[in-house]
C-alpha cells in the first residue's frame, strides 16, 4: 500500500467498493464508521465524458449522492469533496458534473455532517497528470501533444495539494467551496519545454504537436466562477466561497438527472445539467477545430 508500505493487501482496513453501488456504500460506512471522508473518486477524463455524459453523472453525481447520504445516515462528522477548477463556469460535462456535486453537498447542509468542497487545478505527478503524459511521450521519442500554444493551466505539487486540502477540511462548516491558491497559470508548452530541459533534451530535438482545443476544453481555466465572491481565510493560500441557497427545484432536477442517466439518455442528461447549472455552456464542436499553428511554433 502507498500509505504504509504494506503491499500484501490483506489488511481489514482495505475495502473494495463501487461508489455507484448505493447499498454497498451504506454497508461499508456502517461497518467502518468513518469520522472524516475525503471523496476523490470520479471520472475525470474530459474528452471521454463529452462523449458519454451519462457515465459522468452516474459516477460524479450519483456516486457522490450515495456517499453523502451514507455519511448522513452514519453520523460522519466531516465530508470533503475534491472538486476541480473545471467546475467554475463549466463548459464541459466533467465540469458540469463536478459543479452538480458541489451543489449536492450544499443542499445537504444543516443535517449533522459538515460538508465542503475543495477546488483546485492540475496536480503535478498525480496519476494520469499532464506531466506524467509528457514524460512518457518524451521517453518514447514521440512528439509531445499540446492542445494550443497559448493554453494555460494551474499546477501544484502533490504535497502542496494534500496539505492544503487537509487544512481546508478543518474549516468546513456548511457547504463552502474552498479554493486553493495555485499561483499564476502556466502555459502548457512552457511546462513541456522546462521538463525537456530538466531531462537534458535539446530544444532542437523536442517535437511538439499542437492538436487544437477539443470539445469541453478551455484555453484558460479559472478557479472561481464569474459570479462567485472569494473571501479570505486564516490561511493566505486558501480562499472560500460561501454557499448560496440552492434552487428550490434542485431535488426535482437531481431526480430528473438520475432518471436520464439511468436510462442512458445523453440528450436528456445534458438538458437537465443545463437547467440545473445555468452558467454551464457547452462549446460547439465547430469551435474546437485543430490548431492552425505549425508544430514548430
Amino acid at each position: 500500500m502507498t500509505l504504509d508500505g504494506h503491499g500484501l493487501l490483506d489488511d481489514d482496513g482495505l475495502v473494495v467498493a463501487d461508489i455507484r453501488d448505493r447499498r454497498r456504500v451504506l454497508h461499508t460506512f456502517e461497518r467502518v464508521k468513518p469520522d472524516v471522508v475525503f471523496h476523490a473518486a470520479a471520472h475525470k477524463h474530459l474528452p471521454l465524458l463529452e462523449r458519454h455524459p451519462t457515465e459522468a453523472v452516474k459516477s460524479n453525481v450519483m456516486g457522490t449522492e450515495n456517499l453523502v447520504d451514507a455519511a448522513l445516515a452514519t453520523g460522519v462528522g466531516r465530508f470533503i469533496l475534491i472538486s476541480t477548477d473545471k467546475a467554475a463556469d463549466p463548459v464541459s460535462v466533467l465540469g458540469a458534473s463536478k459543479r452538480m456535486a458541489e451543489l449536492l453537498l450544499q443542499s445537504r447542509t444543516g443535517k449533522g455532517t459538515a460538508f465542503a468542497s475543495v477546488r483546485f487545478g492540475n496536480v503535478l505527478g498525480s496519476r494520469g497528470s499532464l506531466l506524467t503524459m509528457v514524460a512518457r511521450q518524451i521517453a518514447s521519442g514521440e512528439a509531445v501533444t499540446v492542445t494550443h500554444p497559448d493554453a494555460t493551466r494551474y499546477f501544484m505539487t502533490i504535497e502542496e495539494a494534500a496539505g492544503l486540502v487537509i487544512e481546508a477540511s478543518s474549516m468546513a462548516r456548511e457547504g463552502e467551496i474552498f479554493i486553493l491558491d495555485m499561483g499564476q497559470p502556466v502555459r502548457i508548452v512552457d511546462l513541456v519545454r522546462r521538463y525537456a530541459a530538466q531531462v537534458h533534451l535539446d530544444e532542437d530535438d523536442l517535437a511538439i504537436r499542437f492538436t487544437g482545443l477539443r470539445p469541453g476544453e478551455k484555453l484558460d481555466e479559472s478557479l472561481s466562477a464569474f459570479s462567485e465572491a472569494l473571501m479570505p481565510t486564516e490561511n493566505d493560500a486558501i480562499s472560500v466561497v460561501h454557499p448560496q441557497p440552492v434552487s428550490p427545484d434542485f431535488e426535482q432536477l437531481l431526480a430528473d438527472l438520475r432518471n436520464a442517466a439511468e436510462n442512458n439518455d445523453d440528450e436528456a442528461t445534458l438538458n437537465v445539467l443545463r437547467s440545473a447549472i445555468p452558467e454551464y455552456r457547452s462549446v460547439p464542436v465547430a469551435a474546437c477545430t485543430p490548431s492552425p499553428y505549425p508544430d514548430w511554433y
